[in-house]
């Protein structure tokens, strides 16, 4: 019952009636003067890895590409979502943040899913120093023994059918995205502050009713924060962290309007040595391919990705078409392959999509 409590709290700060037909989740609601708004600052480490709770919306959002022994594909996911009442930083039950959780496991033929909710001021989740990101006993925490907590992480979640555990090592530097981590949404000037750091090397072990598989592969770690991430007509978005066999990757987003269903575009060109270029409105197209009925929607869920400034024309595909999240807040997340001028895998995921 405290849980239904929660997830009606957690409601009321992102999907109030009025809220609905204001960007998925309502993240295109005005947020009230009492937020801060997203600046052009410069982000700093490791105060920025931390929670930010003068912002209305936080998330710590990992994603990774899998690989056991016999060559099968597997993706994790691992969210914590910080939602504030109010921008106060109050502990104990007067606390004002709400926080969230999502933890996934993605097989070719299975998509398992699972969510927590608790309340922030009683120890219950929460990010802390040394850096900790937690809810229960699902913790992202660091191992870096010097230099930046991110550099090395613990990756830890389970569900009522499925468990992980994975280790990470970056091998490549933090990513900034839009201008110095000023990522802009729309043409009225949304944004948030986002960065990642996308060069995981991961290792670990899956938990199945099948039993235990050991497992290689990479991840990528998304930081982002705002107010009011969307404007009030954009009704979703579709992602994509794409790593390709050259070592090169890409960041791709588009932002739906509700009217067109046209995209603001932005993107991220990533060289293996970390170098990093960014790309406004217009330079990426993203196009739907074939669709699909998943969970009563019919979604796209075969895309083409075409950046013509670094001679990109790839299709993905998902290693599970069926990898819906039917959380509080249902979407589409999973694993992907990446075909055509670039080969590769990576994640895609889609909001907004009724």
């Amino acid at each position: 019952m405290i849980a239904d409590r929660l997830a009606a709290a957690f409601a009321v700060t992102l999907l109030a009636a009025p809220a609905l037909a204001q960007g998925y989740a309502g993240l295109g609601s005005e947020a009230g003067a009492d937020f801060r708004m997203p600046g052009r600052s410069a982000l700093t480490f490791p105060e920025d890895h931390y929670a930010h709770p003068g912002f209305r919306i936080e998330w710590w959002y990992l994603t990774a590409n899998l690989e056991g022994p016999d060559g099968t594909a597997y993706g994790v996911q691992w969210t914590l979502f910080r939602s504030a009442l109010a921008p106060t930083a109050a502990e104990g039950w007067e606390a004002d943040q709400i926080w969230l959780a999502h933890a996934a496991l993605t097989t070719p033929d299975r998509h398992r899913h699972a969510e927590r909710l608790a309340r922030g001021g009683i120890g219950q989740a929460g990010v802390a120093e040394p850096f900790e990101a937690f809810i229960d006993n699902w913790a992202m925490t660091s191992t870096s023994a010097d230099g930046d907590p991110l550099d090395a992480l613990t990756l830890t979640a389970n569900g009522a059918d499925f468990a992980y555990d994975l280790s990470l090592e970056a091998t490549g530097p933090l990513i900034f995205h839009g201008e110095d981590g000023y990522s802009v949404k729309s043409p009225a000037g949304q944004a948030s502050r986002y960065y990642s750091q996308p060069f995981y090397e991961a290792t670990g072990m899956l938990s199945l009713p099948s039993g235990e598989i050991a497992v290689t592969g990479s991840a990528w770690l998304d930081r982002e924060w705002s107010s009011q991430p969307l404007a009030e007509d954009q009704s979703g978005w579709d992602w994509f962290s794409l790593n390709f066999e050259t070592g090169a990757k890409l960041m791709a987003f588009g932002l739906r309007t509700d009217a067109e269903g046209t995209h603001f575009t932005s993107a991220t060109w990533i060289e293996p040595d970390g170098t990093a270029e960014p790309y406004g409105d217009g330079a990426v197209t993203l196009t739907p391919l074939e669709r699909g009925e998943v969970a009563g929607r019919t979604l796209p869920l075969q895309w083409r990705i075409e950046l013509p400034a670094r001679d990109l024309d790839v299709t993905t595909a998902p290693v599970n078409p069926g990898a819906w999240m039917g959380t509080s807040f249902p979407y589409w997340e999973g694993p992907v392959t990446v075909s055509g001028s670039h080969a590769g895998r990576g994640y895609l995921e889609m909001t907004g999509y009724d």
